[in-house]
């Protein structure tokens, strides 16, 4: 009997490992449904032919003296490479780093990365962590790690790379769209601890604001004791901006708590045992107040998942921008004691069937990040016909100013300069009002 857990993010999280899985057995024998003729036994061994023939002419005729081992090392890379982006293999300093992330607490910058059109991408900043405080952005792009160009740099390398002991420095060279050139952005790594879900009141609408910076084990008991906490509230909007991804069934488990019914999602891989759905359980349904998500391009993989099968279930509305196209399962299968593969076996599938891998969840409402525009509310004017009036708002609006100076301080309360200073946030929460019209 095997084991496994499944990896849901792309690559490595710098703060979070979500999982290793080890197959036992001979894989062969695994039961498929195959779509594909099987090659004869005759083609399978005049390819082993081919494939030995050329690691002689390479280890015989290559201007470097390499031995064979380390040529059927790069050939296994190399295969693996070629499959998809998350595919790879792990030799034993990738494999020990595996262990290590598993295991420990260890040094890193807080970001999440994958390779999008062959180059290495940010998929998102984790919240408070030096990449989030330098001003790293989902989406953009790494074209060096310390001088040293990531072309052709696999994921495992380049997370190694950036790993390292809390207090070091580290210069990422980042290209980014809309800036002319690339730039290098300095950051000292630091052991990241991360905050996966907490709870703030917008308090004049008194709407739930809850941010889910990750999918970690503690994502379904936090959410649902912060909902029960608030049960006087009008309305709740998820947050999952620039969140990467992280344990499938927390992520299963965070849609049932607002829905009863229905396919959360499905998995289906080429194995019949690799093939699941994951349906609603009526019982831990906990709140019908109307749900807003809020996602953007550093939404990825688990996140995806929670907006769109919300979305597909008709249960939220979706505000802000496309998500980054994350939905396939990797799980990570050992060759030997010391070196394993991490190879793709399934894809996910929303409710509605649709996949989410290099597709993306399309909100219902796009809004671009940035500011509320301005409308002049804070000019005093004496132009208005009724004075009165018009000196009454004033003062209103100097008691506002009085009460939000004295939530700054206070981490229950999104104020109203934060709401102003965020669109998005904006557009979420005059649809939670939207949605309370009856």
């Amino acid at each position: 009997m095997r084991q496994k857990h499944l990896f849901f993010g792309l690559g490595f999280i710098f703060s979070l490992f979500l999982g290793v899985s080890f197959f036992t057995g001979n894989l062969q024998a695994r039961e498929v449904n195959a779509t594909k003729k099987p090659d004869s036994e005759k083609t399978r061994l005049e390819a082993l032919a081919k494939l030995t023939k050329t690691l002689a002419i390479v280890e015989n005729n290559y201007v470097d003296e390499m031995t064979f081992s380390e040529l059927v090392d790069k050939t296994i890379s190399g295969l693996m490479n070629n499959l998809d982006a998350h595919s790879s293999y792990m030799d034993e300093k990738a494999f020990n780093d595996t262990k290590v992330q598993t295991e420990g607490e260890f040094g890193g910058l807080g970001i999440q990365v994958g390779m999008k059109d062959g180059a290495l991408t940010v998929i998102s900043p984790i919240e408070g962590t030096p990449a989030d405080k330098k001003g790293i952005q989902a989406n953009d792009v790494i074209l060096r790690i310390d001088g040293n160009a990531t072309f052709g740099i696999t994921i495992d390398d380049a997370v190694s790379k950036m790993r390292g002991k809390p207090k070091t420095k580290i210069t990422l060279t980042i290209v980014r769209k809309g800036v002319s050139k690339p730039f290098d952005v300095e950051i000292i790594r630091d052991i990241i601890k991360v905050e996966s879900v907490y709870a703030k009141m917008i308090e004049d609408d008194k709407i739930l604001y809850l941010r889910v910076t990750n999918f970690d084990q503690h994502v379904v008991p936090d959410a649902s004791k912060f909902i029960k906490e608030h049960k006087d509230a009008k309305g709740i909007i998820l947050d999952l901006r620039n969140n990467p991804g992280g344990l499938l069934d927390q992520a299963i488990g965070l849609v049932n708590l607002f829905v009863s019914k229905g396919l959360i999602v499905s998995q289906k891989g080429r194995a019949k045992n690799e093939t699941e759905a994951h349906n609603a359980d009526p019982k831990k349904k906990i709140t019908d107040l109307p749900l807003v998500v809020l996602v953007n391009g550093g939404s990825a993989s688990a996140s995806e998942i929670v907006s769109g099968s919300l979305q597909d279930l008709k249960r939220a509305v979706l505000v802000g921008e496309k998500t980054f196209g994350k939905g396939s399962v990797q799980v990570i299968l050992p060759i030997e004691d010391k070196e394993a593969l991490r190879l793709t076996i399934a894809r996910y599938y929303l409710s509605s069937g649709r996949t989410i891998q290099a597709v993306g969840v399309t909100p219902d409402l796009i809004v671009a990040p940035g500011k509320v525009p301005s409308r002049d509310e804070d000019e005093f004017s004496l132009k208005e016909a009724d004075l009165k009036k018009h000196l009454q708002g004033e003062l209103a609006k100097v008691e506002t100013k009085k009460k939000d100076a004295q939530k700054k301080d206070d981490k229950n309360f999104i104020t109203a300069e934060q709401i102003n200073n965020d669109i998005q946030l904006k557009t979420a929460i005059d649809a939670i009002k939207i949605l309370n019209i009856k």
